[in-house]
């Protein structure tokens, strides 16, 4: 993992490349955006520290997920990923993502047509979209990317203000549905 994740890095310094949204349709779009994230996926990694590494200073919020009648389905600490640059880094460095962690992608207005990808990924992630009344519009469970890919080709479509990446299969384990709405401070 130490080797994927030093070699992930130097090409994508070299390439400049990063885990990112390969942006949207919204004119004056900063093509910005991420992807990118770490979870084992069995809900076992619940002791790791979060945000650490590279996000250890990123302010943070307890993201709450909530049926359409109130009832809580699961709560995240997720790092904001709030400007471009953060967005674009996305969860491609962090070396795991806990059972009770994620990411917060917020911007300013709603966007149109946002594409997410697992650029430099090794582990898979939910890639949930929300709009701007913290309503969910849409989830892709994003398997991490094969041996031979570098999870470029897997692009995760939709549209929102909001993006919240969660560990692989965490919307599942908590039974969040398209309609569902995030409850969080920012």
């Amino acid at each position: 993992m130490r080797r994927r994740r030093l070699l992930g890095v130097t090409a994508g310094a070299v390439a400049g490349a990063a885990a990112g949204c390969l942006g949207d349709g919204n004119a004056g779009d900063d093509g910005d955006g991420s992807d990118g994230g770490s979870d084992t996926g069995d809900g076992t990694d619940g002791d790791i520290e979060w945000p650490t590494g590279p996000y250890a200073d990123y302010e943070t919020t307890t993201v709450t997920v909530e049926s359409p009648d109130g009832e809580a389905r699961g709560s995240v600490t997720a790092a904001i990923a709030d400007d471009g640059d953060k967005r674009l880094l996305g969860l491609s460095d962090a070396e795991a993502l806990p059972e009770d962690g994620g990411m917060l992608f917020v911007y300013d207005s709603p966007r149109d047509s946002l594409t997410y990808v697992m650029r430099r990924m090794s582990f898979g992630i939910d890639i949930v979209y929300v709009d701007g009344d913290r309503e969910i519009t849409r989830i892709h469970n994003a398997s991490e990317p094969g041996p031979n890919e570098n999870g470029e080709e897997q692009e995760y479509d939709g549209s929102g203000q909001y993006v919240l990446e969660v560990p692989y299969e965490w919307t599942d384990r908590h039974g969040v549905e398209v309609g569902d709405s995030l409850r969080f401070d920012l």
